[in-house]
Parts: C-alpha cells; structure tokens; sequence
C-alpha cells in the first residue's frame, strides 16, 4: 500500500520482468533448498558467475509470433553460424567406439520411452547432429521440461565442469531472434545460465554439466553431445 496524494492508501501494482514472447514461472527443485551449482562458459567465452543466491530465470513457453532481442550486434562469428547452414560435414563421419558413449538410464524399464546416449568424444554442433542421425537413427537431445532438464545435467555430470550439446538452435537478426528444436518440436521451456541468452554470441545451445544452466555458444565449439533416438 501507499499513500495517495488524496491522503487515502491505495494499491501498487508490481509487474516481474520478463523476456518479450516469454512467461516465466518459480519451480521447485528436486535438490530442495540447495541451490544448484553454476556452470561456467564455454572456453572463449569468459566465464560469468552468478551472484551467491541468486535464482536463475526460468523461462516457459516462447511463443511462434513472438521474437527476442539480444543485446548489441551479433558477432562475426555468431552471424555467420546456424544450426543447420555450417560448414558441410564429412561425409566419412565416423560413428562413436563404444569406449567414447554412456548409454543413459533416464527411463529404465521402459520399452516404448525414448533412449538418450551421451557421446564424450567432442564434436562441433552440426557434426553431433550428424552423429545422432546416422549411427542412432535420431537427433540431439530436446528439453521440455525442468524435471527432464535435471534429469539429463544429472546423467551428464560425470562429465567435470564443461558443457554438452543439447538440440537448440537461435535464428533470425539481433533485433528479432527465435529459439528452435532442431528435432522439429515445440519451443515450451528453456533453463538460461546467468546472462543468458541476452548475448548476441553464439546461436547454438550447451548445457552445462554442473548445473544444468543453458549457454549461448559458437556452433563451431567442439563439445560432447546427447542424442536421443
């Protein structure tokens, strides 16, 4: 409440900041009152901690009509890139050694669910989707949800403090940028690392090991990768 300038009190509203096409909502974690841990950049990127207690923003549901503008102009690098228009990759692309994958319990018992399988050896974006394609018949990883999400940092955290490919591409100019899954479903949840994805730097999607926080990074990075098949 606050005082009027009639003397009488009256109601304030309060509007939370949110992304343009966005809605955001609080989650619980399965940790409880543990914070996750935060992740750190991928290398070239600056690393970027979050503030001791601070909550990550949760974004839910960006919808088709709408379209986000990062901050400042996209780099050489960044404007140059796409999830689907790199560099064309070999064709001789080699199918991971089983020694180089960890088939990931997500869903154990089940028959009919999806199977994820996180391959250690480091590939640049295009070339995971690539991998995911030939050898497992499917593409890199899409995440719908914040359960899932904890679901996938937890089975890739044998992997030290770095950064894995998941399946989420950005497109369009600075001023007006869509995020997709390149597996062709709906864009209904994203889990921003700090910063993110303000930055115009990148327009591939990591995921990062410790807390399972997504990173803007360069297409080109070389990083391990999850498919889902």
């Amino acid at each position: 409440m606050v005082l009027g300038s009639n003397g009488k009190m009256q109601s304030q509203d309060t509007c939370p900041f949110s992304l343009p096409g966005t809605k955001t909502s609080n989650f619980e974690s399965p940790l409880g009152d543990e914070t996750l841990p935060q992740d750190r950049k991928v290398a070239g990127r600056g690393a970027e901690e979050t503030p001791p207690g601070a909550l990550t923003q949760l974004q839910e549901e960006v919808q088709e009509e709408g379209c986000f503008r990062c901050e400042g102009a996209l780099d050489e690098e960044g404007a140059a890139e796409s999830g689907s228009d790199l560099d064309v990759v070999d064709t001789a692309l080699q199918c991971p050694k089983e020694d180089d994958t960890v088939k990931l319990a997500i869903s154990p018992g089940c028959k009919t669910c999806k199977r994820y399988i996180l391959v250690r050896h480091a590939q640049t974006f295009n070339a995971a989707e690539a991998v995911c394609q030939k050898c497992y018949r499917g593409n890199l990883v899409s995440i719908h949800s914040f359960n899932f999400n904890y679901l996938i940092r937890s089975a890739v955290h044998i992997l030290s403090n770095i950064q894995v490919w998941i399946g989420a591409t950005v497109t369009g100019p600075s001023n007006c940028q869509h995020f997709h899954w390149i597996d062709g479903s709906s864009w209904n949840f994203a889990y921003w690392g700090h910063r993110e994805p303000w930055g115009c730097s990148g327009t591939c999607i990591s995921l990062g090991t410790r807390g399972g926080h997504w990173h803007r990074s360069h297409c080109a990075t070389r990083l391990p990768f999850v498919c889902s098949y």
